[in-house]
């Protein structure tokens, strides 16, 4: 039986991650209407990741005993003023997201639940890639400056981006 601290904390990170697919839901429709097919298609993905990681906790806190329950959710932004703020608001995303794992791991490990712990090792090595991906990103981005072949170019990289993940997630299947 997991103790309710952490049972509290898992579903506290449920509604982080569902609140991550539904933010990179919202940034892909601007991008889809604004032009960038490549970082739609990028969030797009990152959509179903987030939705992906939500379920690994809810499978996860159900078969230890817990009970995953949803909580309401606030309604993510749906206006940026470029692509680059997009990617700055997905950047503080991630590192949220990375502060908010740690928390949970600090519960597990307070609650003496080295299962749990041992469970959000992955999220936390996740973590680490998904924020130096988004760096990445930044990074070109801040290259191009707001050249638009530039930026061009950075929307063809982030559409590899994706069918890489795409390629990757359907190998891990």
């Amino acid at each position: 039986m997991i103790r309710k601290a952490v049972e509290k904390a898992i579903v506290n990170q449920i509604k982080n991650e569902e609140h991550s697919s539904r933010l990179y839901l919202a940034m892909a429709s601007w991008c889809q209407v604004k032009g960038y097919p490549g970082a739609a298609e990028f969030l797009y993905r990152q959509t179903d990741e987030e939705r992906m990681h939500m379920l690994k906790f809810v499978h996860y806190l159900n078969d230890r005993g817990g009970h995953s329950i949803l909580l309401e959710l606030d309604n993510p932004t749906a206006d940026y003023k470029s692509l680059s703020d997009l990617f700055e608001k997905v950047m503080k995303h991630e590192e949220f997201i990375t502060s908010e794992i740690n928390k949970l791991y600090e519960v597990s490990l307070k609650e003496k639940d080295y299962t749990t712990g041992s469970f959000l090792q992955w999220f936390i090595n996740e973590q680490i890639e998904e924020e130096t991906t988004v760096h990445g990103i930044l990074d070109k981005m801040k290259l191009a400056g707001n050249d638009a072949g530039g930026l061009f170019h950075i929307d063809k990289e982030l559409s590899a981006l994706a069918a890489a993940k795409a390629a990757a997630g359907t190998a891990a299947v």
